[in-house]
């Protein structure tokens, strides 16, 4: 008699490369600071909190096991893109001040972080990351994914029209959160360039527009402040958003 539970084995080796591919794409776990074998450790540590939970299953012969590992790694994947889509919303906010605001031409690539934007994209990115950390909203993150086990079992079939139905509405959700984050001073910077256009009409010799892309910086620079120290509580809302999202999916 064997004194090792292959079934037991299996469940946590299948229960660690949904988390593993969980990790690689769900923030902060998938900055690139973070080493992959500490990600590694991580999922195998959380498989083995886990495994007392899942149910026991027997072992599997060769192509069911690697047939079910495929499973466990798009499932993975899959619920992981969903928090990564619900604080997309915070990078296109700023991708959006970026644009409005005239800083889009100083666009730059963080292979940490795999964003290429200007400067309020990385910085409303990397604000979200600290915020995940500092708040300790991480740990909701390592909860999503462990309460996955119950909605989707490790060999268990996902229901992939409740997926794609979670897929499009984390979409709108991301458009709309981006817009009303970066909204207020989207309209403000509009009603800048209607008043440099009515100025310009009004005395054309006075050259309106060049005074508009240092007025249209203060602008951005002043409200923008205003926005990023509200950013706690709307990193607050998208994790909430995030989590929502995982639990539609079972």
């Amino acid at each position: 008699m064997s004194l090792l539970d292959f079934g037991w084995l299996e469940t946590v080796l299948l229960a660690g490369v949904r988390i593993v591919a969980f990790l690689i794409v769900a923030p902060p776990f998938s900055h690139g600071a973070l080493p992959t074998r500490i990600r590694v450790m991580l999922a195998l540590g959380l498989a083995i909190a886990v495994a007392p939970t899942l149910p026991g299953q027997q072992p599997l012969d060769t192509g069911a096991f690697i047939e079910t590992i495929v499973m466990q790694v798009i499932v993975g994947l899959a619920l992981g893109f969903l928090i990564q889509l619900a604080f997309a919303a915070l990078q296109s906010a700023g991708g959006l001040i970026d644009l409005f605001g005239g800083f889009q031409l100083a666009q730059g690539y963080d292979p940490q972080s795999l964003v290429n934007g200007a400067q309020f994209t990385r910085l409303f990115q990397i604000t979200a990351i600290a915020l995940l950390f500092t708040t300790n909203g991480y740990q909701m993150v390592v909860a999503g994914i462990t309460r996955s086990f119950t909605a989707i079992p490790v060999g268990g079939i996902p229901n992939f029209s409740l997926t794609a139905e979670a897929l499009i509405r984390g979409f709108s959700q991301m458009f709309l959160a981006s817009v009303q984050i970066a909204g207020p001073l989207i309209l403000v910077l509009f009603l800048a360039d209607a008043g440099l256009g009515l100025l310009t009409r009004v005395a054309p010799a006075l050259n309106a527009f060049s005074l508009g892309y240092p007025l249209k910086i203060l602008i951005t620079i002043s409200f923008a402040g205003v926005v990023y120290v509200l950013l706690p509580g709307v990193v607050s809302s998208v994790l909430q958003s995030g989590m929502g999202l995982l639990g539609s999916v079972g």
